[in-house]
């Protein structure tokens, strides 16, 4: 038996979109056609300079040497919030309904996992 037979969740897992879409973009390419990209949202133009410049410079910070607290740096929470409330009207409390993931794949599979149970239909 295989290791991802193996195990339970991982058995269960269909085939992950992103690949079978890149492999559908790379035969179209491979036969000519003219692919326009909407996959996983990369960005299609350089990181601005005044970015890349304060990210430089907080990375040469000794505190920042570390692991963020688990919601998420407090000041970027409530930046989200703020940013919610400009371009949404929406009012949000940064302590309980803002928090800081690894993207929104990650953030939608950790719901996931803490609010449906085995035998749940999803």
């Amino acid at each position: 038996m295989s290791a991802p037979e193996q195990f339970y969740r991982i058995a269960k897992l269909p085939p992950y979109v992103f690949a079978v879409i890149n492999e559908l973009k790379a035969k179209a390419r491979a036969a000519g056609q003219d692919v326009v990209d909407f996959g996983m949202g990369n960005p299609d133009g350089a990181t601005p300079d005044v970015i890349v410049e304060k990210l430089v410079e907080a990375a040469r910070q000794q505190k920042n040497h570390r692991y963020s607290m688990s919601r998420g740096i407090p000041q970027l929470r409530v930046e989200i919030v703020k940013r919610y409330q400009r371009n949404y009207g929406v009012e949000l409390d940064p302590d309980k309904e803002a928090i800081v993931t690894i993207g929104a794949k990650d953030a939608i599979a950790h719901l996931l996992f803490a609010i449906i149970a085995p035998g749940d239909a999803v």
